[in-house]
């Protein structure tokens, strides 16, 4: 049986990647109590459900602390099992709780909070589920559309089983590092294609801007140090039985250096790892 635990902060888009799954086919059911999941997942099995898709969060704030053990023991049980944990900035789930008007599932039934409390009960979600945190992959959600995000949540279920998926990611400074990342480079300092005026409006996926960053001994030495550094570390955190490694490459703008990196990054460690690819800035559009 192929399962997805999809977990995370309340206001993150738990609600839209389940639709994403549900879409691509998977049984969906939300807000299951930990305690619940493996009985639940056994009478499915018997029903011969063979993809499920569970989201599990900070409603069930009691019994969290069985989630490891419950993973281990589907695992024991030769299931299938994806952890994904959708996160944001503590600002835009803010923002989204003021634009909606929704109560954090911690506020309790008193008034409506104060962004001062809400930000506080914000923070103490963010401890509950620190633990399932780092046991999952990480999306940051914090400047994702919709779309977007179920995008990448359907491309990460559908990648092949493996002992580690390498994901590596564009982004744009000025809007912010993302969150899910393990490792941030930051490639500002090489040359910017956005000064040749014939190069500004292409991205680093087309070729003239591809030719002309393979020009640079700067990138080039750049694309090595990175792959000496991930090769020299990548195995010792596949030994930790980690499943997921996100590799987040910036530049000022998010469309030419970064870009062109995460192509090549990606296309040198196919052959070693399963590896994956997002442009946060360019897939916006």
């Amino acid at each position: 049986m192929d399962i997805i635990i999809i977990t995370g902060m309340s206001g993150s888009g738990k609600s839209v990647a389940l639709h994403a799954l549900e879409d691509a086919g998977y049984y969906c059911v939300d807000n299951l109590p930990p305690e619940l999941l493996i009985p639940f997942v056994k009478l499915e099995e018997q029903q011969k459900e063979s993809r499920l898709a569970i989201a599990i969060d900070v409603r069930s704030a009691a019994s969290l602390h069985l989630m490891p053990e419950q993973l281990n023991v589907l695992r024991e049980m030769d299931m299938t099992v994806k952890s994904i944990f959708l996160d944001a900035t503590s600002d835009t789930l803010l923002r989204r709780y003021s634009e909606t008007r929704r109560k954090h599932p911690l506020s309790g039934e008193s008034k409506p909070q104060s962004d001062k409390a809400l930000i506080e009960t914000i923070q103490f979600e963010r401890e509950l589920l620190s633990n399932l945190r780092e046991r999952a992959h990480v999306i940051d959600t914090s400047l994702l559309r919709s779309s977007q995000l179920q995008t990448y949540v359907k491309t990460l279920v559908s990648a092949p089983t493996a002992q580690l998926t390498l994901v590596f990611e564009s982004f744009a400074f000025k809007r912010g590092i993302p969150t899910d990342a393990d490792f941030v480079f930051d490639v500002r300092m090489l040359p910017n294609p956005h000064y040749e005026s014939h190069l500004r409006p292409l991205t680093g996926r087309d070729e003239p801007v591809q030719d002309y960053l393979r020009q640079s001994a700067e990138v080039e030495r750049m694309q090595k140090h990175i792959e000496d550094f991930l090769l020299q570390w990548i195995a010792a955190i596949q030994k930790d039985h980690r499943s997921y490694v996100t590799v987040a490459i910036g530049c000022t703008g998010g469309q030419h250096r970064s870009v062109y990196l995460v192509e090549m990054l990606a296309e040198a460690f196919k052959g070693r790892w399963l590896t994956l690819k997002r442009h946060r800035e360019l897939d916006a559009h």
